[in-house]
């Protein structure tokens, strides 16, 4: 293993790839013993790791900047040509899914891993391939859009989330000021983004009909692989964020809004949670890099070794800057066994955050590559990855003085805030999206009234101090998820009810709740969801009930910690 930025790339050799997938669904579809099936998906899973982890260097590279020509014309190249590979993949999962031998190996594997291939047989096909690589290629476009964005703030070039910063300053005037350049950029490049949205819209639309759906959402769903859930749980539990979580935001906004003084609350105050200002991580980068590792070696010996892992091996790429991509994210590259962490730290408490949510996923990455066999279980499906993430979050608190010193109250406070009042927006990206694939035929206008709507239903304190842009509802077009990872995003609301449930446990037995979640991440996603919140001893958020359960422990402690 060298460092990332030691790794040499290899453009995969596609066609290779094919004629290995092509021999693989031959050996299976001949074999005369389990064993000889069993060794011709490993052959395959070998092959695959080397092309796949290729594809990741390509893609961390593009997104650390977009403006590198090269990586941005190959990772065009590497979208369309594994487009390509779809027929013989397909073949590939009819053998496997249809071999006299699935009993077996579904015994020594679970039974997840064929109903995934079976999901892919119906959302995969060679019809659909010029719709697949066109959605790829205005993935990429939006991206570019999005990347590069920049204004002039106070003399300071910055994009996104570098005016997020000074939202949070104490001063209204240059809050107001921010949040103005803010809404501004959005606004200038709102036409591309339109734009954009509406093929993908439409493509998407047209990938379902062709597949056999009614519409996108069901065809979503199946991508998604949500075999446990259906659109009608889904709205079920955003109706039990609306009747026990908005109320209890509503109450905690009336609140914040005395504590800073101020007639009305809007947009550009929610993230200023103290009227002193909020509590920011002190030291550089490399400082709380090495503060992070301290904390991971005082957790326990599979997070400290996890973490010494990441850094012997600088697999970060943490600091904003132009032209690098929005957001942040963990991916793995199984070849070296080896996650990354990709972010945009601004110099607030969110940087932090980035060294806890995002370790979450690559901790559980980090044991599943060393302990589960079959890649494609390594990682689950989103609504249990993000109990991963988040659940860290709220398990790092006792070391979050290391960080934050005298200020660490104050981050707890503001971060256990953030958790749940994120709650209503959250399951309002989830409903909006369920509307637009309802109704293929809205226009740009009817995506904002319908944000508008839904931005009222669940969060009825939101105020954007008559910017037009924002009041007639442009402010879905900031999460980037609805772009490029449609209905991805309801998972986060799921998990932070389930990662509530971990934090209540901790107050009561912080051992065992650590063996819990320490048990949920070595399952990886060898199981269904509702099996694996079994395994991680929790409650199913669809459950009638499980929210207010979930919640009520959160709402008392900020009744204590954040007062006027």
């Amino acid at each position: 293993m060298k460092k990332f930025s030691e790794i040499e790339y290899h453009r995969p050799d596609i066609e290779a790839l094919k004629k290995a997938v092509e021999d693989a669904a031959a050996k299976i579809r001949d074999a005369k013993s389990y064993q000889e099936v069993k060794d011709a998906y490993f052959a395959l899973q070998e092959r695959e790791e080397a092309d796949e982890t290729m594809y990741t260097v390509a893609h961390i590279r593009n997104t650390v900047n977009m403006k590198d020509e090269f990586y941005d014309k190959e990772l065009q190249w590497l979208q369309e040509a594994f487009a390509g590979t779809i027929p013989q993949y397909n073949a590939f999962a009819k053998a496997l899914t249809g071999s006299q031998f699935r009993p077996q190996f579904e015994e020594e594997f679970g039974a997840q891993l064929l109903r995934k291939l079976d999901a892919s047989l119906l959302t995969s096909d060679e019809k659909i391939i010029p719709e697949t690589i066109r959605c790829e290629q205005l993935s990429q476009e939006y991206s570019k859009t999005a990347a590069g964005a920049t204004t002039d703030f106070r003399g300071e070039e910055c994009n996104f989330y570098g005016l997020l910063k000074h939202m949070q300053s104490t001063d209204r005037a240059e809050r107001k000021e921010a949040f103005e350049a803010w809404a501004a950029l959005y606004e200038k490049i709102s036409p591309e983004l339109e734009a954009q949205y509406a093929e993908l819209v439409k493509l998407r639309n047209e990938m379902a009909l062709k597949m056999g759906f009614n519409n996108y959402t069901e065809m979503a769903y199946v991508n998604r692989n949500r075999f446990d859930y259906k659109a009608e749980d889904a709205a079920k539990f955003r109706e039990q964020v609306r009747e026990i979580i908005t109320p209890a935001v509503a109450k905690l906004r009336k609140i914040q809004q005395e504590k800073l003084g101020v007639d009305k609350l809007f947009y550009y105050d929610e993230e200023l949670i103290f009227p002193d200002g909020n509590a920011t991580p002190i030291g550089t980068t490399q400082e709380l890099i090495d503060k992070a590792q301290k904390m991971y070696t005082e957790m326990s010996a599979e997070t400290g070794e996890f973490f010494d892992f990441m850094k012997k091996y600088e697999l970060f790429d943490l600091e904003t800057r132009p032209g690098k991509h929005m957001g942040g994210y963990m991916t793995s590259m199984s070849l070296f066994k080896a996650p990354f962490i990709f972010s945009n730290f601004n110099g607030t408490s969110a940087d932090v955050d980035v060294l806890t949510h995002e370790a979450g996923h690559a901790f559980q990455g980090y044991l599943a590559l060393r302990s589960i066999d079959v890649d494609a279980l390594r990682g689950s499906t989103a609504e249990i990855n993000e109990i991963h993430s988040m659940s860290m979050e709220h398990f790092a608190y006792p070391w979050m003085e290391l960080f934050f010193e005298e200020n660490t109250e104050k981050y707890v406070t503001s971060h256990l805030l953030g958790a749940l009042c994120t709650i209503p927006y959250l399951v309002s990206v989830d409903e909006f999206q369920h509307e637009v694939y309802a109704h293929p035929e809205y226009t740009a206008a009817d995506w904002k009234r319908t944000w508008r709507e839904i931005e009222q239903k669940y969060m009825p304190w939101r105020d954007y101090d008559g910017n037009e842009f924002l009041e007639a509802g442009g402010f879905w077009m900031q999460k980037q998820h609805i772009f490029l990872y449609p209905f991805y995003y309801i998972e986060y609301a799921m998990s932070q009810i389930c990662a509530f449930q971990y934090y209540g446990r901790m107050k009561e037995d912080r051992k065992k709740a650590w063996e819990d979640y320490l048990r949920l991440c070595r399952a990886g996603g060898t199981k269904g969801y509702l099996e694996l919140l079994k395994i991680g001893n929790l409650l199913s958020p669809f459950d009638a009930g499980t929210v207010e359960k979930s919640t009520a422990h959160v709402i008392e402690e900020l009744s204590k910690r954040y007062t006027v």
